[in-house]
């Protein structure tokens, strides 16, 4: 078909923007291909020997032995561990050597289904499977017309809408960011709300009071048809008070969950240096003791309750004090935890997009690059933070969050590592092409030409003067087009209506509840 006039009028840019339109379209077209989690062909890749790993967990045990961990606030817990086989003296639990692990192996499940709203969105965690879910608990977002401020719930509201569009992002997530304009007793009703409104792929529920945890596991009941059927829906963060203490707020809503059949990732959120010491074998062995109290903790309230073994750490600065992301060390860490996690037999969570950075930048980039990338080759199942991770969590950006994700893309590309099947092999064409001659029409160029290599939606790999021509863009300039046309665009997953109201009204009683109580 020849061009129109107008396209022969608009010049050596419109033939160029036609072409770039077909395969933006192309490219969008094998995107919506939706899969629901990544399923690794690479073996994780190890980095201690086992004689090492024996020595670390030997360590944890000492700890718990010897030292043991306070109980804050909670004796409840401390009788299900006495009774289990600890000794207490006062809020301090020694456990004997083994113990933890013991309760732990008996029936703490290494595979498990997380359950979406739409069937076709659940996710294995375990395995040979990595899920990759959004940032998680920042007070502030930013994007580039409106730069730094405090979110707000329609941020809250915007990036799960985001993350329910983008084909890379398995999750929906829990406190994506902290809508700061809702009251702190109220702001999980409206969090939780929007993850079953706006979206249709799994969560996380609320986790600040034992309450709150209750309140997500009926809001989930609800929004799942009446009945959750024993069904694991929601996968939430417990987190450590490290060093070495659990209080009652983090073990209150655990204990919800895990009676709900509901899944919780023990985690301790450590600064190396500070909350542990500053060395990695250290930091790994002080992760290792904490959270086999905490999944202990879990399979005593109902033994078969999914958990995982969460790590969070993280360098610092030993001159400023403030937490540092992308470093070494942190990498060592995860690679080290990862395998003491396959030891015990449960799945694993920590890596993400990590970054100190205050904007979307080459520090940004850089830093993100440094721990996504361990998060994949360590294996890791459950990767929070997986983007719009800034300023050390303090913030998620817009552009960021478009920047990771196609970032995300790439790694499960990359997790599928060598093709070595007939089509992959390729011998057909090597065998048959001469010498000296080029590939680019073969029929097995052809045939593999829209998948063979991964795609970025956010890179620009055009001329200098195609570049220049189309405004001289950078990547989060490009990024910030992406998430506008993305919102605008947006179209909410089906949800009965009579379930729809029945959240509705659920929400307005229980705010109407916590507001009479004066929480």
């Amino acid at each position: 078909m020849s061009e129109t006039t107008d396209a022969k009028a608009a010049g050596r840019r419109g033939r160029r923007g036609g072409g770039r339109d077909a395969r933006r379209a192309i490219r969008k077209s094998a995107a919506e291909v939706h899969k629901p989690f990544v399923i690794r062909k690479l073996k994780p890749f190890e980095i201690v020997d086992e004689a090492g790993l024996k020595i670390i967990e030997d360590n944890a045990d000492t700890i718990l032995e010897q030292v043991g961990v306070e109980i804050r606030d909670a004796p409840h817990a401390i009788e299900r561990f006495v009774k289990a086989g600890a000794k207490a003296d006062g809020n301090r639990v020694r456990f004997p050597k083994g113990m933890c692990r013991e309760i732990i192996q008996k029936s703490a499940p290494a595979v498990y289904t997380q359950h979406a709203r739409n069937p076709a969105r659940n996710v294995q965690i375990g395995g040979d499977t990595t899920v990759f879910v959004p940032n998680y608990g920042s007070p502030f977002v930013h994007d580039l017309d409106n730069g730094r401020r405090y979110a707000t719930l329609n941020d809250f509201e915007n990036i799960v809408k985001l993350a329910y569009m983008s084909p890379h992002m398995h999750h929906s997530g829990g406190t994506v960011c902290e809508p700061v304009d809702i009251p702190v007793p109220l702001r999980h009703l409206d969090m939780v709300y929007s993850h079953l409104r706006y979206s249709d792929k799994p969560f996380m529920g609320s986790v600040t009071a034992g309450e709150r945890a209750a309140d997500s596991v009926e809001m989930a009941r609800i929004g799942f048809g009446g009945d959750l059927a024993d069904r694991t829906v929601m996968t939430s963060l417990i987190n450590a008070s490290s060093p070495l203490v659990w209080d009652a707020t983090m073990l209150d809503a655990a204990e919800v969950y895990a009676k709900n059949n509901q899944a919780c990732i023990i985690t301790p959120f450590i600064l190396a240096g500070a909350m542990s010491p500053a060395t990695a074998a250290g930091v790994a062995a002080q992760s290792l003791a904490e959270v086999l109290v905490g999944i202990a903790f879990t399979q005593l309230v109902r033994p078969g309750a999914p958990a995982i073994f969460g790590s969070f750490a993280s360098s610092m600065s030993m001159q400023s004090g403030a937490p540092t992301f992308g470093t070494p060390e942190p990498a060592i860490i995860l690679y080290t935890v990862a395998a003491l996690a396959r030891r015990l037999g449960v799945p694993f969570r920590s890596g993400g997009s990590l970054t100190a950075s205050k904007i979307p930048d080459a520090q940004a980039a850089y830093e993100s690059a440094s721990t996504l990338i361990p998060s994949m080759m360590g294996g890791v199942h459950f990767v929070l933070h997986a983007a719009g991770w800034l300023e050390g969590g303090l913030a998620v950006g817009y552009e960021k969050f478009i920047l990771d994700c196609d970032q995300l893309g790439a790694m499960a590309k990359f997790a599928d590592g060598l093709d070595l099947s007939p089509n992959g092999q390729a011998m057909e064409p090597l065998l048959n092409q001469p010498p000296g001659e080029h590939h680019l029409g073969t029929a097995h160029t052809l045939q593999n030409f829209e998948t063979a290599f991964y795609r970025s939606e956010t890179a620009d790999n055009n001329s200098y003067e195609q570049w220049s021509d189309e405004g001289g863009l950078d990547a989060a300039k490009r990024a910030n087009k992406i998430w506008k046309k993305q919102l605008a665009n947006y179209e909410a997953p089906h949800l009965d209506e009579a379930i729809d109201e029945e959240l509705k009204d659920f929400v307005a009683r229980r705010k109407s509840e916590i507001d009479a109580g004066g929480e």
